[in-house]
């Protein structure tokens, strides 16, 4: 439901008469999904349609200001800081969800506990929602040299997605690959907390979580140099032969230094695939097109976590909430993945990278450190980049 209301970004901007006023809006609508999550943990009840209005709430409005976002900030840096500030943005990101997700990990597990280990949930709500009130504050104090600059964008409407070479090989491999990881990733969690399971404590869940988004902080300038040096084709076919057995592994033994492992190697694997069709997608696919093709693969990637996750929900129906039927799951995911391999034998090449994509992270998951996407506007080949023209601020050359 998110991805399909984040398609009316567009429309938003020009109703709005700007990209940071519409920002602004979507980041104070997003800390609001707060509310009513920190009232629930309050007073102990929530119904599942409410969470899952609540949840739709805060997933729609975090995706609306991506795009916006990246088109707003594209006129604020200038072209010759972009790749520096948002490679050290990035970096300062990391950090901030780390620090966040430690920190998180640590009021759990102090009060796991408690008399009433709910108010711990409702203090990390309240703390969520006043950060993100925080954030559309600066937010709404950036300047904004050109509310409009979407009306200077030409969108040649000659080549579609399909129709560029080896583009739909690249997007029926990865959403092949995500309904397969997908059948398992939800349900991660529910393995590693619940009693059924591997029982474990908020900190010792935490920490794998945090294994494996470290490890992948750590790898990132590493796997750039690869991309750079052999082509990121070949990083992506040493992603999609890493990530295959991962689910598998949490079968074989539940000794948390054996998971914290598993979870070093899968932030790396998980990172490579990120990096590798970050790379791909640009190089395959118009810059003046890539706003709206990757705002279309979010929806049609968004469909594909349905699929699979649907397809898990199911097994564990039928299988009941046990050791074995997650076991069965998981190794339904490894196979699944697998038969994705294929996929990878005829895939487009970038010609080369340069630097590591800078990155925006919507979400920290469990079984792969988090969910990251690329910010559009640090890329040299940026439809904003275009020779100076004398109507032009100079913030827009």
């Amino acid at each position: 439901a998110g991805a399909l209301l984040q398609l009316v970004s567009p429309w938003g901007v020009r109703r709005f008469g700007s990209h940071r006023r519409w920002v602004v809006m979507c980041a104070l609508l997003q800390a609001a999904s707060f509310v009513p999550l920190t009232i629930a943990a309050l007073i102990g009840s929530l119904s599942a349609f409410g969470l899952l209005a609540i949840a739709t709430l805060y997933w729609a409005t975090g995706m609306m200001t991506g795009a916006a976002w990246s088109t707003w900030v594209g006129t604020l840096v200038p072209r010759s800081l972009r790749s520096r500030f948002f490679a050290r943005r990035s970096r300062v990101g990391q950090i901030a969800v780390l620090f966040g997700l430690l920190a998180g990990g640590a009021i759990l597990h102090a009060g796991e506990s408690g008399a009433n280990h709910l108010l711990a949930f409702a203090a990390l709500f309240a703390v969520a929602g006043v950060a993100r009130a925080w954030s559309a504050w600066l937010l709404a104090h950036q300047s904004e040299p050109d509310p409009l600059v979407e009306r200077r964008l030409v969108t040649p409407g000659g080549v579609a997605p399909g129709r560029v070479p080896g583009n739909r090989r690249l997007i029926g491999y990865l959403l092949a690959l995500q309904v397969g990881v997908q059948v398992a990733a939800p349900y991660f969690t529910p393995y590693m907390l619940g009693a059924s399971a591997l029982h474990l404590s908020y900190f010792s869940y935490m920490a794998l979580i945090a294994a494996s988004f470290l490890s992948k902080i750590i790898a990132l300038p590493w796997l750039g140099h690869l991309a750079a040096r052999y082509g990121a084709r070949r990083v992506l076919r040493f992603a999609g032969l890493s990530v295959v057995p991962l689910p598998a592994l949490w079968t074989i033994s539940s000794d948390w230094s054996f998971l914290v492992a598993i979870q070093l190697v899968s932030g790396i694997a998980w990172g490579a695939h990120e990096l590798a069709t970050f790379l791909l997608f640009f190089d395959a696919i118009r810059p003046e097109e890539r706003t709206r093709v990757l705002t279309w693969y979010n929806l049609a990637s968004a469909l594909a976590m349905v699929v699979g996750a649907s397809f898990g929900a199911l097994l564990l129906r039928e299988q009941g909430i046990s050791f074995s039927s997650y076991a069965i799951l998981f190794w339904i995911s490894a196979s699944a993945r697998a038969a994705t391999l294929p996929l990878l034998a005829w895939m487009p090449d970038a010609h080369g990278a340069s630097a590591v994509p800078a990155t925006e992270i919507l979400a920290v998951r469990s079984s792969a450190g988090s969910i990251d996407q690329p910010t559009l506007a640090d890329r040299p080949d940026s439809p904003l980049e275009r020779p100076a023209e004398p109507s032009d601020l100079p913030s827009v050359s």
